[in-house]
C-alpha cells in the first residue's frame, strides 16, 4: 500500500490546508477585488461559510476521526482504496463549488456520499468494538451530513431557511466537535506532554453541564437568532468553560507549542461566548463572536491537531516539535486577532483588515504545506513500522 492511502490523516489534512489556501484566495478574490462567480442559491457569504465549514473543517474532522477511530478500537477504519474513494468525493465536492454554486447538483451529490460515507467508516470499528462512549461522535457526524443536506436543499429552493439552517448548525456542530473532543484529548496530552508529573483538574458535573447547555445554546441561536435566552446561555458557556480551561492549565504548557496551541484556542472560543453574551447590554457586532469561534477557537485547535497528528502518526516526537510549529500557530493567533479587534476600533477600513487576516491565514497554511507535505506522502520515519 501507498504511504499516501495507508490511513484517513495522510490525504484529508494535505487536501484541506491546500483547500484552505484555494478556498480564502476565491474568497477574498470576491469579496476584496470583485471576481464574478456563479452564485444561483446562495450568497457569496453563504458559499464561503459553507466551504469553510463542509469543506476546510470536515477534511480535518475527517482525517482526525479516520486515525483517532483506528487507535481507539484496533479495527480499520479506512484505507487503499475505500480511502481513496472517500478522498476523493470530498475533492470532488471541493472542485465542483469552487467556481461557485452553478454545479451545485454535482457537488451535492459528491459531498454528501463522502459525509455518509465518512459516518460509516467510523461507525463500523466503533460498533465492531462496542465503544458506546464514542457514540457522541457518530452522532455529531450524522447530524453534520444532515445540516449539509439542509444546505443544499435550501439553495435549491426546496427548504425554506435550509441554508441559513445548514451552515449555521454545521458550524456550531463543529464547534461542539471541539468543545467535546478537547475535553477529552487536551487534559491527555498535557499530562503526557510537559515534561513533569502534573495532575490535572477535572470535574463531571463541569463536562456534564456543558454538555446539555451547549445544545440549548445553538438551538436558540438556530431557532431564536440574536435573542436574549442566546446571550444568557453564552454567559452560562463561559463560566463553565472557563472553568474547565483553568482546570487543565500548568506552566509548562507555554514551553510546547503543541499544546499551547489547543489552551489558546480554547480561549479564543471563550472570547466568542464573552462576545455574545455582550450582545445583550452592547452592540456588539455578531461577526466577532462567530470569528473568535471559527478562525481563533476552530482555526487554532485544526493546525495544531493536524501538526501533532501528522507528527505522531509519520514516527515523529510530537513532545519536541520542530521550531516552525511555533510559526504556523502565531500565523494563525495573528489571523484572528486581525478579523476580530480591529474592526471594533476602525470599522470604516472593515474590508481592509477582512483582507489582512486573510492572507495571514493562506501564509499560515502555505508553511503548512511547505513543511508536512513530505512527511505526509513518504513512509514514516521510523522503519519498519507500516503506518
Amino acid at each position: 500500500m501507498i504511504p499516501f492511502l495507508s490511513r484517513g490523516f495522510r490525504p484529508f489534512f494535505l487536501g484541506a490546508s491546500l483547500f484552505a489556501i484555494l478556498a480564502m484566495a476565491v474568497w477574498l478574490a470576491v469579496y476584496r477585488f470583485g471576481l464574478a462567480l456563479d452564485f444561483t442559491g446562495v450568497s457569496p457569504a453563504q458559499w464561503h461559510a459553507h466551504e469553510m465549514i463542509f469543506g476546510y473543517s470536515m477534511a480535518v474532522i475527517a482525517g482526525f476521526l479516520l486515525t483517532a477511530a483506528w487507535n481507539w478500537t484496533g479495527q480499520e477504519t479506512a484505507s487503499g482504496g475505500a480511502l481513496a474513494m472517500l478522498f476523493a468525493a470530498w475533492a470532488a465536492a471541493r472542485a465542483l463549488l469552487l467556481p461557485g454554486s452553478g454545479l451545485l447538483w454535482y457537488a451535492a451529490a459528491a459531498d454528501l456520499i463522502f459525509m455518509f460515507g465518512l459516518v460509516m467508516a467510523v461507525a463500523r470499528p466503533i460498533l465492531i468494538a462496542r465503544q458506546g462512549r464514542q457514540a457522541p461522535v457518530l452522532l455529531i457526524g450524522t447530524l453534520l451530513a444532515a445540516a449539509n443536506l439542509s444546505f443544499y436543499l435550501g439553495a435549491a429552493g426546496w427548504f425554506p431557511r435550509g441554508v441559513h439552517l445548514g451552515i449555521h448548525g454545521g458550524f456550531y456542530l463543529v464547534l461542539g466537535m471541539v468543545l467535546f473532543m478537547g475535553s477529552r484529548v487536551i487534559p491527555f496530552f498535557t499530562e503526557r506532554g510537559v515534561g513533569y508529573e502534573v495532575k490535572l483538574k477535572q470535574s463531571r458535573w463541569t463536562d456534564l453541564a456543558m454538555a446539555a447547555l451547549y445544545p440549548a445554546y445553538v438551538l436558540s441561536e438556530l431557532l431564536l437568532p440574536r435573542h436574549a435566552l442566546g446571550a444568557v446561555l453564552a454567559a452560562a458557556l463561559l463560566a463553565l468553560n472557563s472553568l474547565r480551561v483553568s482546570g487543565w492549565h500548568t506552566l509548562g504548557i507555554w514551553q510546547k507549542p503543541l499544546l499551547w496551541g489547543l489552551f489558546a484556542a480554547f480561549l479564543m472560543i471563550n472570547l466568542g461566548f464573552l462576545f455574545r453574551a455582550l450582545a445583550l447590554v452592547t452592540a456588539v457586532p455578531d461577526f466577532l463572536a462567530l470569528h473568535a469561534y471559527a478562525v481563533g477557537g476552530v482555526g487554532m485547535v485544526t493546525v495544531s491537531m493536524m501538526a501533532r497528528v501528522t507528527l505522531g502518526h509519520t514516527g515523529r516526537n510530537v513532545h519536541a516539535s520542530p521550531p516552525v510549529v511555533t510559526l504556523l500557530l502565531l500565523g494563525m493567533v495573528l489571523a484572528a486577532m486581525i478579523r476580530i479587534f480591529p474592526p471594533l476600533v476602525d470599522a470604516a477600513h472593515h474590508a481592509l483588515w477582512i483582507t489582512l487576516s486573510g492572507l495571514a491565514w493562506i501564509a499560515t497554511f502555505s508553511l503548512f504545506l511547505i513543511v508536512f507535505f513530505p512527511m505526509l506522502v513518504r513512509p514514516r520515519a521510523d522503519a519498519g513500522q507500516p503506518y
